[in-house]
């Protein structure tokens, strides 16, 4: 990947590796926007766009859909969430549809078009996969370091905070297995995987810019 062209980097991350965190810190080392489905829910909830009305709309303004994006870059939540909210962070996975995977697609790819950034999840790995400036990263963890870390950030026991993990990682893996026909384990799929069993968030940051280097 070259840095001096615009680029995308990718990642894919297990709940709780702590790899959302890594790509906004890396993301805030190179300047560029991060964007997580938080982007896309805005854009469904504010104006319950299809993939066509989008692109009517970007004829008509041809920059609406970048000021829209950068409107909504996300910021750390720094409420604590409950078991539940936590649980349906991952809802819309199971009911999205191959209108809305559409959408995101086209909503992803015209964020990539217009500037350098990183994008966390979306089978970001695949909707990329022939982009000429592409970075594609995995952040995963021991379910023992993950289960720690979500009970810490999320104030949750044991027991809860492996549901949750469990849940999510199934409902991640069916959304990767449906629309891009793969495994997100697969670790063909990616450049770079990284564990976090022994490195700390801007370790990890630190090792994808010497890659990239």
């Amino acid at each position: 990947m070259n840095k001096n062209e615009k680029f995308v980097i990718t990642i894919n991350r297990e709940l709780g590796s702590g790899g959302r965190t890594v790509g906004k810190k890396l993301a805030e080392k190179l300047g560029v926007s991060f964007y997580d489905k938080a982007l896309i829910k805005a854009l469904e909830e504010k104006y319950n766009l299809t993939a066509e009305e989008i692109e009517n709309l970007k004829g008509r303004n041809h920059s609406w859909w970048a000021e829209f994006a950068r409107g909504f870059v996300l910021a750390e939540k720094s409420k604590i969430m409950t078991y539940d909210e936590i649980s349906l962070l991952d809802a819309p996975d199971m009911l999205t549809t191959d209108e809305m995977f559409d959408m995101e697609k086209k909503i992803l790819t015209d964020i990539a078009a217009e500037e350098s950034c990183i994008i966390a999840g979306r089978s970001g790995f695949s909707v990329f996969r022939n982009h000429p400036n592409h970075l594609s990263i995995l952040i995963q963890a021991p379910m023992e370091h993950r289960i720690e870390r979500v009970m810490r950030k999320q104030l949750l026991n044991r027991e809860n905070a492996e549901k949750v993990i469990k849940k999510v990682d199934k409902m991640r893996e069916n959304y990767v297995n449906k629309y891009a026909k793969t495994s997100r384990y697969d670790t063909r799929n990616y450049d770079l995987v990284i564990s976090m069993a022994d490195h700390t968030e801007d370790e990890a940051v630190d090792l994808i810019m010497r890659y990239i280097k």
